[in-house]
């Protein structure tokens, strides 16, 4: 399903998948946030997905009132999961907002899995940041 929408010049269809991509794009920008995590868990382990399958850690029903948004996400041994996972909600719906303009409904947070991340992993992003 797609979410259309009608201004002055015509129509505008917004597939699930668009909404996703930008919902995993923003959440991965998140600090504490590993990465997404496949949406099944496989024998009790969570799947770590790569940047092209941002998409694919998040869950989007478009509904006639607004937008229900899940993420399943893996987060950094040693921060707030409660910090990381209301950080990823502000940052998902601020995303789609002003990307896209969709009323948000409702963003939940699946926390699948932590993760230590190495030492000489966390130089890099700060290096790159």
């Amino acid at each position: 399903m797609s979410k259309e929408m009608l201004n002055e010049l015509g129509q505008i269809n917004i597939a699930d998948e668009v909404v996703g991509i930008i919902a995993g794009k923003a959440a991965s920008e998140c600090y504490g946030l590993v990465g997404m995590a496949a949406r099944r868990l496989q024998d009790g382990i969570a799947q770590l997905l790569g940047q092209d399958n941002l998409n694919r850690g998040v869950e989007v029903a478009i509904t006639e009132d607004g937008v229900n948004i899940t993420l399943y996400i893996i987060v950094q041994y040693g921060v707030r999961i409660s910090e990381v996972a209301h950080n990823v909600m502000e940052r998902v719906r601020y995303a789609l907002d002003s990307m896209v303009g969709l009323h948000i409904n409702r963003i939940d947070v699946v926390v699948q899995g932590v993760r230590v991340v190495a030492k000489q992993d966390q130089d890099v992003k700060k290096r790159v940041v």
